[in-house]
C-alpha cells in the first residue's frame, strides 16, 4: 500500500534526501520508500519504481515528496517523526555553522561582494540557467552538478570563454584552487604542480600520490568529463593550460583526461607543445610507447604523479617508472577464478578495466549499465554510474550499493578477488573503511568455511591530512586481512598476481614532436586573478562544501538555492531572457516607484457616486463591483446579495425576486470599480446614490473613489440586504455623507492622508485589518469641522458616535487613497511593478504598469484564519474585494509587522510571524517607502513596488489580510484571516510583459 505526504515549499538537498531515504528504508515495516523533491526527473524515478502516486504527480519542484510502500496502514506515524528529526538535525547543524545564509543571487552577491566563483551542487535540470546567471555576474563556475545537456555545456563554456572566465564542469567532482580543496577533494600539500583534469577521481589519485611522494599541488582545475569531446572542444582544458602557463608559482603542468576525441586531443597536445613549462599528460585508455617532444606521456595515474614530481624537482625523467610489488605469501588462485572490481570512482574503475584487459587480452573497455569491463567473467563496475546513483547517494557517500555487490560477487564461487577503492577526503563518507569491513569480514569467513580462497584487494585514495587519515585507513584494512596497494595500478597488478599473472611496462624514450606549434593566447585577467588569490565562493547547494573552503582560509557564502519560479521551466527561460533587459526594466520601475513615493493623497469631499462617476449617471442601470470583470451568473452568494441590496436601495426593485427579473431582462449592467477610478470593499458593490469618498492625489490631480464603511453587523459589503441594511445605507446617504462633505469643505485643504497614514502606522495600524489608530486620527482631524456644521444635534451626535465606534472606518479612505496613488503611477508607465490587486470571489486579478488596463487572472483562494463561533472554513466564501489595493501600495498584509496585534486575529500567530511575513514580502518588493516607516521593523519603510519578476522567481506571492464572508448571501462576516494571491496571475503577467519586449518562450 502506497502512502504519500507532500511537504509544500520544503526544499532540501538531494544528497541529504538520499541519506534520509536509506534511513526510512531501514524501518522494519517499510517495503520501499523515496523522499525526493517534486521535479519531473524525480517523478520519472518514482514512476519507474512504481511509487508515483496522484499526490506526488501534483507536487511542485519545491515540494518534498514522501512516498512509502508499506503493509502497515499507520506507517506514516513512524515515518514522519523520523523525517522531522532528520530535517531538524540538519537545520540545527546549519544554524550552528553559520547564522546567515542567502536565498537569492542578490543576497549572496551583497553578502560576498568580492566573490569570484560559484560552486554548484544542484539538480542538473536547473543547473544551466543558474550557471549562466553566475557567469553573467562575472563569476567563475565550478559545477559539481551533473546531468547538464551537452548543448548547454557548449553554450556555457563559450560564454565563459568570451567573458574571460573558467567554466569548470559540469560533473566536476573535485578541485583545488590556490591550495584550497573544493567539493569532493583531498587535502594536498601546497606545491609547484598545476593540474588540469577531465576526471574527478583521476585528479584525486594523481594529487594524493604526488602528496605522498613529497610533492605539492597549487591548483587542480577540473574541466568535466566531456570537455575533450568533439562537441565541447576542450574549451576549459585549453583556457586552464594557458592560465597555468602564465601562473608564476606553477612550474609543472599535469594534464589528465578521459579518452578524448582525436582531433581535440591533437589540439590540446599542440597547445602543450607550444607552452614553455614542462608537461606530463595521461589520456586514459592509451598506452604510449614514447614521450613526445616536451610532453611526457603516462600510461597509469601513478606514473603521471611520479613524472610530475620528478619534473617539479627538476630530476631526470626515467625511461620506466614500473616498480615491482611485494606479493603476499598466500595460496595462488586457480585458473578458473576471476577478478571483480567494485569501484566508487569511475576513472579508477576505467584504469582497472584497462590494465586487466591488457594483461589478459580481453576485449577492452565497455560502457554499459555501469560496467567498464565485462569479459570472460571479469567484471569491473563503476558503482558511481547513473544506473546506480539515480535517486540514490553516490557510493563515496553511502556504502549500501557496494555492500550488496560485495555479497553478490562473494557468493559466486568463481570470484577469487574483489578489488575495492576507498576514496577519502572532504565530501566522502566519514569512515568508509569501517562501513565496509563488516561485510568484508563476513564474506571472508563464509569463504573460509567453504574452503574457498577469496581475497579482497584495496587501494586507498587519500592523504594523512584528510579528515579520515590515509595511514589509519590503510592500517585498519591490513589488520582485517585486506591486501592494500599504494596505488590503483599496483592494486590491479596485485590482484592479477594472485592468479600468477604479471604486467610489465616497456621503456619510453623521448621522440620529437612532428606537429606545428602555435602562438599561445593571452590569459584572461579574471582567470589569473582567480589563480593568484584565495577563492571567494558562493556555494550554491550542498552546505557541507563550505567546510573545506573555510577551514583552509577561503571565503564562502552559503546560497540555500531552490528552483527559480517553482521549477517552471518556461518561467525560468523568461526570467533569464529578461535579465538582458534588467537595466531598462529597473529604470522604468524606478519611475513608477518615484510616483508612488511622491504621492500626495488628500481627502477632499464625500459626494454621491453618480456625481463623479459618469457611468453611474447614465440611463442604463449600472452597478460597480470588486475585482476583475464578472457577470451575474458567476458571482458568489455575498456579491449577489449585495447586488440585490443595491437595487432595492436605488428603488429599482422592492425585493429579491424583482431584482432577479431585472437581471434576467439584462437591465442591469456590471462594471468593475477599478475601471471607473473607484474601489469597493468585499463585494465592492457601488451604485449611483451611494456616497463615496473623494481622494485627490495632488501630485497630478488624479482622483479615486470608495464607498464609506457601513460599520459592523449586517452590512451590504458582506451580502446582506435586509431592511436594517437598507436603512443604514439611507442614513449614510442622507446624514453621514453630507455631514462629512460639509466638514471637509470647511477645512482649507482637506485632510493630508499621507501624513495621517505615517502617524497611524507608528501607532500599530497596517490599514487593512487594523485601522484603529487611523480611524481615531481621522476623527481627531474631522471633529472640529463637524462641530462647525449647522445640523441637528442628534444627527451630530449620531455621526460622532458612529465614527468613534467604527474601528475600520478609515479602511475605505485608505482604499481610495491607494487607488489614486496607483492610478497616478500607472499613467504612461512601463515595467514590472504591480499596480492592482483585486478579487471578485471567483478570480484574483493583477494589473501591471506595462500593460495598463489588462487583467491577468487566476482562481481566487479561500482565506485561512480564525472563524467566529459556529463557523468553519467550509462556510467561507472565496476571497473578494478591492481592499487588496492596500497591499498593492505596501500596507495591509505587506506591513504585518506594523500591527503585530492583528496577527492573532487573522490566525497568523505572534510577533515573530508578523516579522517573518513582512521580511518575506520585502523579498518581492523593489524597495521601501521612506514616507511610511515602521518602528517595529527598525524604522524601515513599508514595502514598495511589488515586482512580478521577484514574485515569479521566488514563488512568494503577496499576503493579503482580509475579512471572511459567509458563502451564502446575507449571513455576513464570519471571520478574518489571510489569503495568498495565486501565482498564476503573476506568471501570466510576466509572459505578457516578455512579449511586450519581443520575448517569446515556448
Amino acid at each position: 500500500m502506497l502512502n504519500t505526504v507532500i511537504l509544500k515549499n520544503n526544499y532540501q538537498d538531494s544528497i541529504n534526501l538520499m541519506l534520509l531515504t536509506n534511513q526510512i528504508n531501514a524501518l522494519s515495516t517499510v517495503n520501499m520508500s523515496q523522499l525526493m523533491m517534486g521535479t519531473d526527473a524525480n517523478k520519472d524515478i518514482l514512476l519507474n519504481t512504481e511509487l508515483l502516486t496522484d499526490e506526488a504527480k501534483a507536487a511542485s519542484p519545491n515540494d518534498l515528496m514522501i512516498v512509502v510502500d508499506s503493509d502497515d496502514p499507520k506507517i506514516m506515524d513512524q515515518v514522519l517523526p523520523e523525517v522531522d528529526k532528520f530535517l531538524n538535525d540538519l537545520s540545527s547543524k546549519s544554524s550552528d555553522e553559520k547564522e546567515h545564509v542567502s536565498t537569492t543571487w542578490k543576497e549572496a552577491l551583497e553578502e560576498l561582494p568580492d566573490a569570484n566563483m560559484a560552486l554548484f551542487s544542484i539538480p542538473g535540470e536547473y543547473g544551466a540557467a543558474e550557471m549562466e546567471t553566475a557567469l553573467k555576474n562575472g563569476l567563475h563556475v565550478f559545477s559539481f552538478t551533473d546531468n547538464i545537456p551537452v548543448e548547454d555545456e557548449v553554450k556555457l563554456k563559450k560564454l565563459a570563454h568570451e567573458k574571460g572566465l573558467l567554466m569548470m564542469g559540469p560533473d566536476c567532482g573535485t578541485g583545488i584552487i590556490s591550495s584550497i580543496p573544493i567539493a569532493f577533494t583531498n587535502v594536498i600539500t601546497p606545491g609547484n604542480i598545476g593540474v588540469v583534469g577531465a576526471s574527478g577521481t583521476g585528479i584525486q589519485e594523481v594529487t594524493t600520490i604526488i602528496d605522498r611522494l613529497g610533492g605539492g599541488v597549487v591548483h587542480a582545475i577540473g574541466t568535466g568529463g566531456r570537455d575533450l569531446s568533439d562537441k565541447v572542444g576542450a574549451v576549459t582544458m585549453k583556457d586552464a593550460i594557458v592560465a597555468l602557463e602564465n601562473h608564476a608559482p606553477t612550474d609543472v603542468i599535469c594534464v589528465i583526461s578521459k579518452p578524448p576525441a582525436k582531433e581535440v586531443r591533437d589540439e590540446v597536445v599542440q597547445l602543450l607543445q607550444s607552452i614553455s613549462k614542462p608537461v606530463v599528460a595521461i589520456f586514459l585508455g592509451e598506452k604510449p610507447t614514447a614521450h613526445e617532444g616536451k610532453v611526457y606521456l603516462a600510461h597509469t595515474l601513478e606514473e603521471t604523479a611520479q613524472i610530475a614530481v620528478d619534473l617539479a624537482n627538476e630530476t631526470t625523467i626515467k625511461a620506466n617508472y614500473f616498480e615491482e610489488i611485494d606479493m603476499p605469501k598466500v595460496r595462488a588462485l586457480s585458473e578458473d577464478k576471476v577478478i571483480t572490481g567494485l569501484y566508487s570512482g569511475g576513472t579508477l574503475a576505467a584504469e582497472a578495466g584497462m590494465l586487466i584487459s591488457e594483461a589478459l587480452g580481453l576485449e577492452g573497455l565497455v560502457k554499459k549499465e555501469g560496467y567498464v569491463l565485462q569479459s570472460h567473467g571479469y567484471d569491473v563496475i563503476d558503482l558511481g554510474d547513473d544506473i546506480y546513483t539515480q535517486g540514490k547517494p553516490h557510493p563515496m557517500i553511502d556504502p549500501e550499493v557496494r555492500i550488496k555487490k560485495i555479497r553478490e560477487y562473494a557468493e559466486d564461487e568463481k570470484t577469487g578477488v574483489i578489488l575495492l577503492d576507498f576514496v577519502l577526503g572532504y565530501g566522502a563518507h566519514e569512515d568508509m573503511v569501517g562501513a565496509l569491513l563488516p561485510v568484508i569480514k563476513e564474506e571472508q569467513a563464509k569463504a573460509a568455511a567453504n574452503g574457498r580462497e577469496l581475497y579482497f584487494v584495496a587501494t586507498v585514495v587519500g592523504t594523512n591530512n584528510d579528515p579520515q587519515n590515509y595511514a589509519q585507513a590503510v592500517e585498519q584494512l591490513k589488520e582485517n586481512n585486506v591486501l592494500v596497494a599504494p596505488s590503483n595500478a599496483k592494486a590491479v597488478r596485485l590482484a592479477l598476481g594472485l592468479k600468477g599473472i604479471s604486467l610489465s611496462e616497456a621503456d619510453k624514450a623521448v621522440v620529437s614532436y612532428q606537429g606545428e606549434t602555435i602562438d599561445v593566447p593571452a590569459a584572461g585577467e579574471k582567470v589569473m586573478e582567480l589563480l593568484n588569490t584565495k577563492p571567494r565562493i558562493i556555494n550554491v547547494g550542498l552546505q557541507s562544501f563550505n567546510e573545506s573552503i573555510q577551514k583552509f582560509d577561503g571565503k564562502s557564502e552559503q546560497f540555500n538555492w531552490k528552483p527559480r519560479a517553482n521549477g517552471n521551466k518556461k518561467m525560468i527561460k523568461i526570467l533569464n531572457a529578461l535579465e538582458d533587459h534588467a537595466e531598462e526594466i529597473d529604470r522604468e520601475n524606478q519611475k513608477v516607484i518615484e510616483k508612488i513615493k511622491n504621492a500626495q493623497p488628500f481627502l477632499t469631499d464625500v459626494v454621491l457616486a453618480k456625481t463623479v462617476i459618469p457611468e453611474l449617471n447614465e440611463t442604463q442601470k449600472t452597478i460597480l463591483h470588486a475585482g476583475p470583470p464578472i457577470e451575474w451568473q458567476a458571482m458568489t452568494g455575498p456579491m449577489k446579495g449585495a447586488v440585490v441590496g443595491a437595487a432595492i436601495f436605488e428603488g429599482w426593485a422592492a425585493n429579491e425576486a424583482e431584482v432577479s427579473q431585472l437581471i434576467k431582462n439584462n437591465e442591469i449592467r456590471f462594471i468593475p470599480c477599478h475601471h471607473v477610478n473607484a474601489v469597493g470593499p468585499m463585494g465592492g458593490i457601488t451604485s449611483a446614490n451611494m456616497p463615496v469618498f473623494v481622494v485627490e492625489n495632488r501630485l497630478d490631480g488624479t482622483r479615486g473613489y470608495c464607498t464609506m464603511n457601513e460599520g459592523i453587523g449586517k452590512v451590504l459589503r458582506f451580502g446582506a440586504f435586509s431592511e436594517e441594511v437598507i436603512t443604514r445605507l439611507n442614513w449614510l446617504r442622507d446624514v453621514l455623507g453630507p455631514t462629512l462633505s460639509k466638514a471637509l469643505n470647511k477645512s482649507e485643504d482637506g485632510i493630508n492622508l499621507s501624513v495621517l497614514i505615517a502617524r497611524s502606522i507608528t501607532m500599530g495600524d497596517e490599514f487593512h485589518q487594523r485601522n484603529f489608530a487611523a480611524s481615531l486620527n481621522f476623527l481627531r482631524e474631522i471633529a472640529p469641522y463637524i462641530i462647525l456644521v449647522d445640523m441637528d444635534v442628534q444627527d451630530r451626535f449620531d455621526v460622532m458616535k458612529f465614527l468613534a465606534d467604527t474601528d475600520q472606518f478609515f479602511l475605505n479612505i485608505m482604499m481610495a487613497a491607494a487607488k489614486t496613488i496607483v492610478d497616478t503611477a500607472r499613467k504612461e508607465a512601463k515595467g514590472t511593478i504591480v499596480t492592482t490587486l483585486a478579487r471578485n470571489g471567483v478570480d484574483f486579478g493583477v494589473r501591471i504598469a506595462q500593460t495598463n488596463d489588462e487583467w491577468f487572472t487566476a482562481p481566487v483562494n479561500t482565506p485561512k484564519g480564525l472563524y467566529f463561533t459556529g463557523f468553519t472554513e467550509d462556510d467561507g466564501n472565496p476571497d473578494m474585494g478591492d481592499s487588496a489595493i492596500t497591499e498593492t501600495v505596501g500596507v495591509g498584509g505587506m506591513a504585518m509587522v506594523a500591527a503585530p496585534g492583528v496577527t492573532r486575529f487573522v490566525g497568523a500567530g505572534g510577533f515573530q510571524d508578523a516579522l517573518d511575513t513582512s521580511n518575506e514580502m520585502a523579498k518581492i518588493s523593489d524597495t521601501h517607502n521612506p514616507t511610511w516607516t515602521i518602528p517595529t521593523w527598525d524604522f524601515q519603510g513599508t514595502c514598495l513596488g511589488i515586482d512580478i519578476r521577484k514574485v515569479v522567481e521566488t514563488g512568494i506571492t503577496p499576503v493579503i489580510n482580509t475579512g471572511i464572508a459567509h458563502k451564502d448571501a446575507g449571513v455576513g462576516q464570519i471571520g478574518a484571516g489571510t489569503v495568498r494571491a495565486p501565482l498564476a496571475c503573476f506568471e501570466k503577467a510576466l509572459e505578457a510583459y516578455a512579449k511586450e519586449l519581443g520575448i517569446t518562450v515556448e
